[in-house]
């Protein structure tokens, strides 16, 4: 130990020396911990410097503000803290029987205090009869007071700490952190001994003026009271000063770097729509554009003939033609000198993109080729010479596009369909595909509310389109319960006597525990008796089998071989079916409304009227209904995205957590929203009257967002 903290000091004297900062000296220098408890931080926590310790924040606290007297007690259940004497203590028992039983006095009373770990330990400390304030949980026991393994402090120890000690942080752990000395009483230790080494170096990153203004902590007292709060107002004010920055910086950034990207990132100059534009849309466009489609492609024709680099997401809810509209976008390319690529998250998914652009463009001088993990070697070679010599105007595929083997003659535009199924490291290969970057337009299918779309995107243009085409019918959605199963199977026989398709999904694939579910397997029983061969085919997909097994049931089903699919979530994307009229939804309480959204997005894609069926059980929560209810009562995805954002959070709304953007230990879009908005327009003022933070006022927050944009990947920016 003595190694250890000569260690530690010297490291930093040098970290000192070097006017390195303190916060990034490695955890495992700090007192305490050592190189096998750092493994553990760095595995189980993601803890790798005091730094990251120190924004590891408990996930409440315990009230020691008050000491008690012991003829206050009166009933069991609550944990309470006493301050008194220990005035004799024995080691009664043996072997596994064998403990430690003191008698602790105030001067109001006597109670038993009991341990049957650590007890030579626990021995040592009461040799001397010193003053202790203990805190635990009294239980009655042949009617005397007593607290198992109590919690110990001498008051000069309370005294001499350099923080309160009024509120004792809990943190979350791991089974495997307890057994090498990291629960949460250990790590509160750890997070005292760090604050009292650093305190004096936290950096603050606002001006005086602003957290005058705005009436908000310091950020030392922000980082020591979130940890060791002086009372409940002080935890409250430091909650709000780290929600403050989360938010404030988070908008910022992103604000910055849209900044940049319009004023420093040049792009191709798409100056023309040329020939092969007008010729499609004069005289092969399937049906008439929407409003919405019409105000979409102007905004992405602007971006591309700006000379800028675009970076655009395109919403649209499920069904809106944002295939169609992506389409015209790559023929504007095309009449530009260039090629486009569009890169869907599965082989299915990007083989009925390759197949709808096909028939779309069947009348037309455009070459389509397809490329994805599964195209023969002798194929491949083929299309990868037709793509490097330019003969090839539009590729579609999977994540096979960003092969380092797969070469442009001249890319310059690239989509990615339903983006957050891709990784960052993915799209930035696709982004390094042309030596001047290619137009990104990113699409995706899930609603995301104004409030998180401007925290989420706010580097990005955002276009949506918020109108189905004419003639699409709504869908159809009804909320059954199991009673009325036979009228479900009623349902889904008419449909199939008609020639149409159904879909079910179930939320599990085998029978849990903890959750009585309607699972996929006995689901699958169920249908077989009910829809037996040789006058029904089913299909069964979920997420265990293997690929290329899913890839098959999956087409099986696109081809009208099978008349059911038994499916898990797995076909919220990747499936497009427009022969599909039913789509039942087995315990669909379980799902978030997004979700519940999106999967009943996979059916009215053709003409006929579609259904929707919400079956759940008979026990519904009343938040349970207010979901179902909502379903049931709109097909608008936006809408449903506001009602899923404020009862389920932002978490539950698919594909926005990505790169980090969302990673907030503090704040909460969903509640937090008048707070969104006031620090997106503070943000937005601020880069007003100083776009460069030039101003000596602003050279703390100038400082800390560089260290923000250092890590910042470029293509943080369409994450």
């Amino acid at each position: 130990m003595k190694y250890l903290e000569k260690n530690t000091y010297i490291c930093i004297l040098i970290f000192q020396e070097m006017q390195v900062d303190l916060l990034e000296t490695p955890i495992e220098f700090l007192k305490g911990v050592g190189p096998k408890k750092a493994d553990v931080f760095n595995k189980e926590f993601n803890i790798f410097t005091y730094r990251d310790l120190l924004h590891y924040y408990p996930y409440r606290h315990i009230d020691k503000s008050k000491i008690y007297r012991i003829d206050e007690l009166h009933s069991e259940g609550a944990y309470l803290q006493f301050k008194g004497k220990i005035t004799r203590y024995e080691i009664v028992g043996e072997q596994r029987a064998k403990r430690l039983v003191a008698q602790f006095t105030d001067d109001s009373g006597t109670m038993e205090l009991v341990w049957f770990n650590s007890i030579k330990w626990i021995e040592n400390l009461l040799k001397e009869k010193r003053e202790f304030i203990i805190f635990g949980k009294p239980t009655l026991f042949n009617h005397k007071w007593s607290i198992s393994h109590p919690e110990m402090i001498e008051p000069a120890t309370q005294k001499n700490s350099p923080v309160s000690l009024a509120f004792q942080p809990l943190y979350n752990t791991s089974e495997r952190a307890k057994k090498n000395g990291l629960d949460s009483r250990s790590l509160s230790k750890l997070v005292i001994t760090l604050l009292s080494q650093i305190k004096e170096v936290i950096v603050e990153r606002l001006p005086k003026q602003m957290l005058e203004q705005f009436k908000l902590l310091s950020l030392k007292e922000t980082l020591i009271n979130i940890h060791y709060p002086e009372n409940i107002d002080k935890l409250s004010k430091a909650m709000l000063r780290l929600k403050f920055d989360e938010l404030f910086f988070t908008q910022l950034k992103l604000l910055k770097i849209k900044h940049i990207n319009e004023t420093k990132v040049s792009g191709h100059r798409f100056s023309i729509v040329g020939e092969t534009f007008n010729t499609y849309y004069k005289n092969y466009l399937p049906y008439e554009l929407t409003n919405a489609q019409k105000r979409v492609i102007k905004e992405i024709r602007a971006d591309m003939g700006s000379g800028r680099q675009m970076n655009r997401l395109l919403q649209g809810d499920v069904g809106s033609g944002k295939t169609i509209t992506a389409l015209l976008v790559m023929l504007i390319a095309k009449d530009n000198g260039f090629q486009s690529c569009l890169m869907a998250p599965t082989e299915i998914l990007a083989a009925q993109h390759f197949a709808t652009i096909s028939k779309m463009l069947k009348e037309m001088n455009v070459k389509v080729d397809f490329l994805s993990g599964s195209t023969k070697q002798k194929e491949r070679k083929i299309i990868l010479e037709r793509l490097k010599n330019g003969e090839t105007d539009i590729l579609v595929g999977t994540h096979a596009l960003i092969e380092e083997v797969v070469q442009f003659k001249n890319l310059g535009l690239a989509i990615i369909d339903e983006q957050h199924r891709f990784g960052v490291e993915q799209r930035a290969k696709l982004w390094r595909k042309n030596q001047t970057p290619p137009h990104i337009l990113v699409m995706t299918a899930t609603p995301i509310p104004r409030t998180l779309a401007m925290t989420l995107y706010g580097d990005l243009d955002l276009s949506v389109i918020d109108e189905l085409p004419k003639g699409r019918k709504p869908i159809v959605t009804m909320h059954f319960y199991e009673k009325d199963r036979l009228r479900l199977f009623g349902m889904m026989q008419e449909q199939i006597r008609e020639g149409r398709q159904v879909f079910v999904v179930y939320p599990l694939i085998q029978e849990s525990e903890k959750m009585d579910l309607f699972d996929l397997m006995a689901g699958y029983d169920l249908m077989s008796t009910r829809f037996p061969l040789p006058y029904y085919a089913i299909s069964l997909v979920h997420g265990k089998m293997k690929p290329e097994e899913k890839e098959f049931e999956m087409k099986r089903f696109a081809e009208n071989k099978t008349q059911i699919m038994l499916s898990t979530t797995v076909i919220e994307v990747g499936i497009d079916v427009p022969n599909a009229t039913m789509m039942v939804i087995e315990n669909a309480e379980r799902f978030g409304l997004s979700q519940l959204h999106q999967l009943r997005g996979r059916v009215g894609r053709g003409g006929e009227q579609s259904y929707c069926v919400l079956m759940s059980n008979n026990k519904l929560s009343s938040e349970g209904k207010l979901r179902l209810n909502a379903m049931v009562n709109s097909n608008d995805g936006f809408e449903i995205a506001n009602v899923d954002l404020n009862l389920r959070g932002p978490g539950d709304l698919q594909g926005t957590q990505q790169s980090g953007t969302l990673d907030f230990k503090m704040a909460d879009i969903s509640k937090d929203e008048k707070l969104v908005v006031f620090t997106r327009n503070l943000a937005i003022n601020l880069l007003k009257q100083d776009p460069e933070l030039q101003l000596p006022e602003h050279t703390r927050i100038k400082n800390y967002l560089s260290t923000l944009l250092k890590k910042n990947n470029i293509w943080g920016k369409i994450s």
